[in-house]
């Protein structure tokens, strides 16, 4: 038995609650899973889980080897961070989680440049529009958006700022008029973020106007392809919308009014060693976009 092997497996079990779930993130069978956990209590001799169809749960000896197996499992990941720190060679795979627009847009292009430039570097992307606990899903990074500062116990750094764009397509506008104050989106079909910190309340200049429309959607980039439609008015990111805006298929509204800013962080767990090939990829993500200040 790979007792390393068995401890990781046994700590992404007691964290989901799930066989299934493990499997699935390690390309494994749950058969397989399950023996590897049934050898290591057999190795120990006392069991870390109590399985029934409905759950698992972690027996009181369980619970402890869960804070040993951490602190194990923690200590080898910061050797091995330390070691190559000193060789300076950013190699491994980084398991990320980012904004599902972001992914879609702005991140495609960075970090198609960041493994050209790093080859030995492994990227396993998941992306979702919902944010996703770090440590509950094993991601050694997140890639968050957000108006505000987390309240969180992540590690923050800030990658770069992002501005909104009020869009409207050419055929919108001349169909159903101008929109030269703010006060005159109430008077327009505009489209709903989901997961817009603001909901219905659009902060346009000094006011905050109270949008209605026909449509809500909880991703940004099929909201911009409505917009595209004629169908109506989205308040979009601008990371989103500078092409569209560039080829003439939509036209900012608005656009001398201010509106909230966005900040990319980059978001990952507290450890007494950053990995290289994490600490080079927030720093490139930085400078790319750096030189890409249109986004």
């Amino acid at each position: 038995m790979d007792k390393l092997r068995a401890m990781q497996l046994f700590v992404r079990v007691a964290e989901l609650g799930s066989f299934s779930q493990v499997a699935e993130q390690y390309g494994c069978s749950k058969s397989m899973l399950s023996k590897q956990i049934t050898a290591l209590e057999a190795e120990l001799g006392t069991r870390l889980l109590q399985r029934s169809t409905r759950r698992l749960q972690l027996t009181q000896t369980g619970s402890d080897y869960l804070q040993r197996c951490r602190e194990i499992l923690r200590q080898i990941e910061d050797s091995e961070a330390r070691i190559q720190q000193q060789q300076q060679i950013p190699q491994g795979k980084l398991r990320i989680n980012a904004a599902m627009a972001l992914g879609l847009t702005a991140l495609a292009p960075a970090f198609a440049e960041f493994m050209r430039r790093y080859p030995q570097i492994e990227l396993d992307i998941q992306l979702s529009d919902e944010a996703q606990d770090l440590l509950q899903h094993n991601f050694d990074l997140g890639l968050r958006v957000a108006s505000q500062a987390f309240d969180s116990s992540y590690v923050s750094q800030t990658i770069t700022h992002f501005s909104y764009s009020i869009c409207a397509s050419p055929q919108y506008l001349r169909q159903h008029g101008a929109i030269n104050r703010p006060e005159d989106l109430i008077d327009h079909q505009c489209f709903e973020y989901s997961y817009f910190r603001h909901k219905h309340i659009w902060p346009v200049g000094n006011v905050d106007v109270s949008i209605s429309g026909q449509l809500k959607a909880n991703n940004s980039v099929f909201l911009l392809q409505m917009v595209k439609q004629g169908m109506g008015v989205g308040f979009i990111p601008r990371f989103i919308s500078h092409q569209a805006l560039l080829n003439g298929e939509v036209v900012e509204v608005l656009p001398n009014e201010q509106k909230p800013k966005m900040t990319l962080h980059a978001l990952y767990p507290v450890r007494q060693f950053t990995p290289p090939r994490l600490r080079v990829l927030i720093e490139f993500l930085q400078k790319w976009f750096n030189r890409h200040p249109y986004l």
